[in-house]
């Protein structure tokens, strides 16, 4: 490596090692420096990036680490100052000659302008000098190529989120903080750029004009984005200038018709909250024509906040900041009762000067407000729960609640309590190395799983025992904890569940010791009692946001320490008010100039199905953590039964608790069983009038459920079952698992209990047969096979409604049984009823009935003559298909009726004859379809189905043979079709080539 150091110019050369694939280069690097920052840089190396390339930082870090090895100069100025005039030309001549293809134009040009007097050259006194470094009055920044930014960040967003993009913009976004929090005035430049290639996205106008919403991924880079520029213009130590100027700039985007909106599509429900100041004009106007809130409303609104507040500047500047005298106990006192200070300011805005603080390399006086702030949030949470008290027996009275935040902690686009969290943890982070404090904090909470934290000294401003850790953990309970309306739109209500699960996770991280025990039970306890301050108070609005996720996580934590407490916690938490009618509707008239800024609306949440899982998990963890305390489990049932609304959350619960239950390394849980059996029952009565696609699959875990809990449990659900299940499900799956033998074998049954079931399950069988016949009589026939009473009963219900209320389908089937069952009376009585409900056309010779018919009259003819004599009329009148009457007629002529009679035994006889009844009307019904049949194909026949219709008529031949002027009675109507259908040419001359 080759260098110089000329004034504030560092220049070299470095040399990158060859490769496998690529040679050695060599890049020619230059460097101006000015006050210990970088600001210009050159390499021709020709790298296009943001970043510094690897050869400027290898000569910078050269530089930093072998300083004794660079010789340094003076800058040029200096030198040619010492130089005489003999010195300084031949210093030139020799500049021109090394350089003079590149440098002779330019020095020609010069020396003309200093040879005339009125040249501009002349007009200035000295001369330009590139390294000697700036004016001290000059502003001076790190090295910024603004143009790389702009192409780096249009081709990130070009990509739309594939290939890494949203982690790159990411990273810009990082950069930015670190900028900031090096205090490098490149940081609000570079956030400049970058927000102006987010302002000019084309899918910007497009989403606009097609209504479509932007990806969620997206959104959350427009809230970094919306985030940064509120750090920004908080700069506790910008000048008037620089904020003036930003915030002309952020006005002109919020402008632009395609700026997103604050909460995704819904940007005007809420009007100035920022400031915490009372309300405007806007405050009264309708939602639909207030100005919609962009992204960058909160950090225009920001410009008008100022750090010249005396108290504030004490707060932030010194740990010694109290007032032991001061005893102003109102509701806005700078100092509580142990004299330390307080800071009052709409808690979002306050954070963000927190936040505002850390992102601008002010650690300690970050700290020393969210200590102030959250000291300030527990003093009002006291007052509050006060409050509440001595108002309680009125408001619980009334039935009605308030709300007292429209703007949730949780989810809110400055995430206060994620700040106020991030801020206390980072002073309580020790490493590997046993470091703690304000190291470079991470700004991704996610990098604290590599960390520890401890209950460090802390800040004098806590009570005894208490730490910044303490603090942490008791802010986030608090903000969690608090009751507040669920958002308007889609995103807005997944950014509350998203954060409310980010916040929990990180708290999850951490390990309870006593003392942070101690602060779950405080802030439970807190949150049980005070009123409409809270999300877990004993009566809310029914808009509020659930607190299904938060309670569990105060479940499981508590558990060990306080089941009594934990309970109590999670019960409270399991009611979802959206989805009562009868929820309370709450008192709006605060006087916080919060009723004018809620709309009548019918809630509209996105978020719901989520919301209801989680209130499913809920419910699911106290199931199981309540296995084997009969109490518990009591309680428990109760509260899902009140509280859980959907069937397939119950059903799951249901499942949940049977495996529990049923777990194979010890005894079943009997109590927990019947919870089991008990929730399976709502699940039935609640689908039993509706659709429900897994409704069949409830049915069938329920009979198992039953047999696991026993006798009683499965002889109960049959004693009830129309409350249950329809006809079809009781028969065909409850009564028939119920006696299938592997249930008699899994109960241990006697003969006694055996039979006790088995007449519960005829009766269930009967009275379904009533009720639904159609689909349940052959079930009921099959279940009480076995009782001769019963069946005869069933049989019965079955010849009652064949008349009118069951089709031919279901008789045939039923008499099928009956015949395999061995009554062959009972089938061909059947038969005969179902042949009354049959129509088959002349067309229909591929109908499944067909079957059915063959039968019933292979079985009459096997009864006897009399039992055929009967059916056939019946055939004729329901059957105009001439091949299938054919079919039949051939059959019969074949054998003898009451050839094989019942038991197999033969039966002598003759051959009915075709000239007497009941054959003789069996074939004149034949000939007549042929000839019906002929006519009405003949009507619409196509030339393609000519040898088709020829082959039928010698069917038909066949038949008509059969009579025993048969022979006349064909020819006679050949003849008739010849003459009828004449203008057929070509499809007669066919029939007279065939029949003459």
């Amino acid at each position: 490596m080759l260098f110089s150091c000329t004034g504030f110019h560092l220049s070299g050369t470095v040399t990158e090692p060859a490769m496998q694939s690529e040679p050695e280069t060599v890049c020619n690097v230059a460097i101006s420096f000015d006050r210990c920052k970088i600001t210009s840089v050159t390499c021709s190396c020709g790298n296009k990036d943001i970043f510094y390339c690897a050869h400027v930082v290898a000569l910078s870090l050269y530089r930093i680490r072998k300083p004794d090895q660079v010789k340094l100069h003076l800058p040029i100025s200096e030198t040619l100052f010492q130089m005489n005039r003999d010195q300084l030309q031949k210093f030139v001549q020799y500049l021109i000659t090394v350089h003079h293809t590149e440098v002779l134009p330019t020095a020609q040009k010069l020396a003309d302008e200093i040879l005339s007097q009125n040249s501009e050259i002349n007009q200035v006194h000295g001369a330009p000098d590139p390294t000697a470094g700036a004016s001290i009055d000059d502003e001076n920044c790190w090295h910024l190529d603004e143009e790389q930014v702009q192409e780096q960040v249009k081709l990130f967003l070009s990509q739309g989120g594939y290939h890494g993009s949203g982690k790159q913009l990411n990273l810009l976004f990082a950069k930015v903080r670190e900028m900031l929090k090096m205090r490098d005035s490149n940081g609000a430049r570079m956030l400049t750029l970058i927000t102006e290639q987010f302002m000019a996205d084309p899918r910007l106008s497009l989403w606009r004009q097609q209504g479509t919403a932007m990806t969620d991924k997206y959104r959350q880079l427009w809230d970094e984005l919306g985030a940064l520029w509120m750090c920004i213009v908080l700069n506790p130590h910008c000048k008037l200038e620089q904020k003036a100027s930003w915030l002309k700039q952020l006005k002109k985007w919020n402008s632009v018709d395609v700026c997103p909106w604050e909460d995704g599509n819904h940007g005007n429900e809420l009007p100035n909250l920022t400031n915490a100041l009372p309300q405007g004009a806007n405050a009264n106007q309708d939602s639909s024509t207030r100005p919609h809130r962009t992204v960058f409303t909160r950090a225009i609104e920001a410009c008008d906040l100022h750090w010249q507040d005396s108290h504030l500047q004490h707060i932030i500047s010194s740990d010694l900041y109290t007032n032991y005298c001061y005893h102003d106990d109102t509701e806005n006192s700078l100092f509580d009762s142990h004299g330390w200070p307080l800071w009052h300011e709409h808690v979002p805005t306050a954070c963000a000067r927190v936040d505002a603080l850390r992102s601008h390399g002010y650690p300690r006086e970050a700290l020393r407000l969210a200590i102030a702030i959250v000291n300030t949030l527990r003093r009002q949470q006291q007052k509050q729960l006060e409050m509440f008290r001595a108002q309680k027996k009125e408001l619980l009275h009334k039935g009605v609640t308030s709300i007292t935040n429209l703007e949730g902690w949780v989810g809110h686009p400055l995430d206060p309590i994620g700040t106020l969290f991030s801020s206390l943890m980072e002073a309580c982070r020790v490493d590997d190395e046993g470091y703690y404090g304000f190291s470079d904090f991470p700004e991704n909470m996610g990098q604290f799983k590599s960390l520890e934290y401890q209950h460090l000294p802390a800040h004098k401003f806590l009570e005894e025992g208490e730490s910044y850790l303490t603090l942490a953990v008791e802010v986030a309970l608090i903000g969690l904890g608090q009751q507040r309306i669920m958002p308007d739109g889609l995103y807005a209500q997944e950014k509350v569940c998203r954060n409310e699960e980010q916040l929990i996770s990180k708290l999850q991280e951490i390990e309870l010791d006593d003392t942070l025990v101690k602060i779950f039970r405080k802030q439970a306890v807190f949150l049980l009692e005070a009123g409409p301050y809270s999300g877990l108070g004993e009566i809310i609005h029914r808009e509020s946001v659930p607190m299904h996720t938060f309670a569990k996580y105060l479940f499981t934590s508590l558990l060990p320490h306080d089941a009594e407490l934990a309970y109590k916690t999670a019960l409270r938490a399991m009611r979802l008010l959206v989805l009562e009618s009868t929820a309370p509707s709450g008192d709006m008239s605060r006087p916080h100039h919060i009723a004018s800024v809620v709309p009548n609306r019918y809630p509209r949440w996105f978020t719901l199905s989520h919301i209801e899982s989680q209130q499913c998990e809920l419910a699911s963890t106290m199931l199981t953590a309540a296995k084997g305390d009969v109490r518990r489990l009591e309680t428990v049932l109760e509260s899902i039964q009140k509280n859980i609304h959907s069937s397939s959350h119950i059903f799951k619960l249901a499942q949940d608790a049977f495996k529990i239950a049923t777990l194979m390394d010890s005894l079943p849980d009997i109590t927990l069983l019947k919870v089991s059996l008990e929730l399976g029952l709502q699940v039935m009565r609640m689908t039993l009038s509706t659709l429900n696609w897994r409704r069949r699959e409830m049915v069938r875990w329920l009979v198992t459920c039953a047999t696991e809990v026993g006798v009683y449990a499965l002889d109960s659900i049959m004693q009830s079952w129309f409350t249950l299940f329809t006809p079809t499900e009781a028969t065909s799956i409850v009564a028939t698992t119920v006696m299938s033998n592997s249930t008699i074998v899994r109960l241990h049954l006697d003969c006694h209990q055996q039979e006790k079931l088995a007449g519960s399950a005829r009766t269930l069988a009967l009275q379904c047969a009533m009720k639904d016949p159609q689909n349940c009589a052959l079930s009921a026939l099959t279940l009480c096979e076995k009782d001769h009473i019963a069946f005869e009963t069933a049989y019965q219900i079955v010849l009652d409604a064949a008349t009118t209320g069951m089709s031919y389908t279901q008789l045939f089937t039923i008499a099928r049984y009956m015949e395999h069952r061995g009554y062959p009376m009972r089938a061909y009585k059947l038969a005969t009823l179902a042949m009354a409900h049959l129509n088959l056309s002349y067309n229909q010779d591929t109908h499944p009935a067909i079957n059915d018919v063959l039968w019933a009259c292979a079985l009459s003819h096997s009864l006897g003559k009399n039992e055929l004599a009967a059916i056939i009329p019946l055939v004729v009148k329901s059957v105009k298909c001439a091949t299938v009457l054919s079919d039949i007629l051939r059959r019969c002529t074949l054998t003898t009726p009451g050839m094989v009679g019942l038991h197999g035994r033969r039966n002598s006889g003759k051959l009915m004859s075709l000239d007497k009844a009941p054959l003789r009307q069996l074939l004149d019904a034949t000939i007549g379809a042929y000839i019906n049949t002929t006519h009405s194909r003949l009507t619409h026949i196509s030339p393609r189905h000519y040898s088709e219709f020829i082959e039928f008529l010698s069917k038909a031949r066949e038949t008509f043979l059969m009579a025993h002027d048969g022979h006349i009675q064909f020819t006679q109507f050949i003849d008739n079709l010849k003459q009828i259908y004449k203008g057929k040419k070509k499809l007669m001359m066919l029939v007279r080539e065939r029949f003459g």
